[in-house]
């Protein structure tokens, strides 16, 4: 058994051609408002500003005759898309995470959310075993008997998944792939649903919303809180106008609006 913490890494975030952007707006005349922007690390926000005022057409006073007057600030700007929960103006900013050393129960979990992610996981069908990492949580490392007890069987069953990879020869020279595999997906039957895994997950900002306050929330599953608490500091890094109304209390991530 191996001991393993959950990691969150940050692998992928919007980047915005301002050039093209700028080729659309000389068309309906709104080019002017590319020189408010703060290009570059706020590209998230850029994106969901952008797609907000297309909507409208409100880039710049006049291109639209039914609006008379703009928000200029885009804190103040995005607020307003928070607060009028046009959350589909969101859906246009993705981001990707790598979750490292996260536990088939945090996945298993996780697939419940299937509106706008994408998810691709690490294959036990593919991969094979040579130890089994595994997390736990602050409580459970205090208490030595647990920890005693729960150590003993998971060396057992990281023994059992060493002793069928030499019973069933997998290392020998040319044995196919295809047998492999056949093997190593029956394997995987006897690692336990806590056995560390990882996957790339891909969310859009309206959805990032919505699994930070529900994965946080008091009722949910610990690791997972621990996860998306993770995931919240990053976003609130990444995007702090699409997710400064948050307020965290004991590890609840609580937005001011709900439902965007």
């Amino acid at each position: 058994m191996r001991s393993v913490e959950p990691e969150v890494f940050l692998v992928a975030r919007p980047a915005v051609d301002y050039d093209e952007l700028a080729r659309y707006l000389r068309q309906i005349g709104g080019e002017r408002w590319l020189e408010r922007l703060d290009r570059g690390e706020l590209d998230a926000q850029n994106l969901a500003e952008f797609a907000g005022r297309l909507c409208y057409r409100s880039f710049e006073p006049g291109l639209n005759p039914n609006v008379v007057r703009i928000r200029t600030d885009q804190e103040d700007y995005l607020r307003n898309i928070l607060a009028s929960a046009h959350g589909s103006v969101l859906e246009h900013v993705s981001f990707s995470f790598v979750l490292h050393n996260v536990s088939r129960v945090l996945t298993h979990e996780l697939v419940r959310h299937r509106v706008g992610v994408a998810i691709s996981q690490e294959s036990l069908r593919f991969v094979r075993l040579t130890d089994i990492p595994f997390w736990f949580p602050e409580w459970a490392r205090e208490d030595a008997e647990l920890m005693k007890r729960a150590t003993e069987i998971l060396d057992r069953l990281q023994e059992f998944q060493l002793w069928m990879a030499e019973h069933f020869g997998l290392d020998k020279e040319g044995v196919p792939f295809s047998e492999k595999k056949h093997r190593t997906s029956f394997m995987r039957r006897f690692a336990p649903e806590g056995v560390a895994t990882g996957l790339v997950w891909t969310a859009n900002v309206r959805t990032l919303r919505h699994t930070i306050e529900t994965r946080t929330a008091p009722g949910a599953e610990e690791e997972i809180r621990l996860v998306f608490g993770k995931i919240g500091e990053i976003m609130r890094k990444e995007a702090p106008a699409l997710f400064g109304d948050f307020e965290v209390e004991d590890g609840a991530w609580i937005p001011r609006w709900r439902k965007v």
